[in-house]
């Protein structure tokens, strides 16, 4: 019998941070998620090469979310050869979780935006929802005014009140929840190692204990 909502969190994670994190958790708890995936890519069709090799990625987020229960780690994107597209990705979990278990994949605002110019970004709809978090200060509107025409449509059709609403089927809809802001960013991260300024207190320890001990982003 299925279980409740998976829900997929794909990035570079280069390197995952507080950010990633929150994010994650409050979905999980809006939606009443059974578990979120994170899924570190391969090699991203859409921006240029990651500053750490993918194994270096997914071993920070295996530390990052060790004391989650909540949180497993999925690597079959950097697994893959080729260009990491989310629909094989989605495809693939479809197949292996079955066809009535709800699955959503998580976005931040941003990415949602660009979301029409995705590999089959339409299918990918067909295979999961989406839920977007926006940030306080960056409400609902400001961002659905920006949305291309295509995606407006989708948006329009597919939007549901309430992220719970994603337990009602497997696939299809659209919901959006408000975040806390943590304005943290991994190239802030990457800089400030680089330029030999801590950046302690915006990733788990952990993270950045790795992060010294294999000499990333120097």
């Amino acid at each position: 019998m299925p279980s409740g909502p998976i829900g997929i969190f794909g990035g570079t994670f280069d390197p995952i941070h507080y950010g990633h994190l929150r994010l994650a958790q409050e979905i999980l708890e809006h939606a009443k998620l059974a578990e979120v995936r994170f899924v570190p890519s391969g090699t991203p069709p859409h921006r240029g090469r990651p500053g750490a090799d993918p194994h270096h990625r997914v071993e920070m987020v295996r530390l990052a979310t060790a004391d989650n229960a909540s949180f497993t780690v999925d690597d079959r994107e950097t697994q893959r050869g080729g260009p990491g597209y989310t629909y094989d990705t989605l495809t693939e979990l479809r197949q292996q979780i079955g066809r009535q278990r709800s699955m959503a994949l998580l976005l931040g605002a941003d990415a949602f935006l660009d979301f029409a110019t995705w590999h089959r970004w339409r299918e990918l709809l067909d295979l999961a929802h989406i839920i977007v978090a926006y940030r306080p200060g960056y409400p609902i509107d400001t961002w659905q005014a920006r949305m291309p025409g295509a995606l407006a449509h989708e948006y329009a059709a597919r939007y549901m009140q309430q992220p719970l609403a994603v337990h009602l089927a497997p696939s299809g809809g659209i919901a959006a929840v408000s975040m806390t802001g943590l304005d943290i960013s991994a190239t802030f991260v990457r800089s400030a190692v680089h330029d030999g300024s801590s950046p302690r207190y915006l990733l788990p320890d952990a993270v950045l204990a790795y992060i010294e001990a294999h000499r990333l982003y120097h």
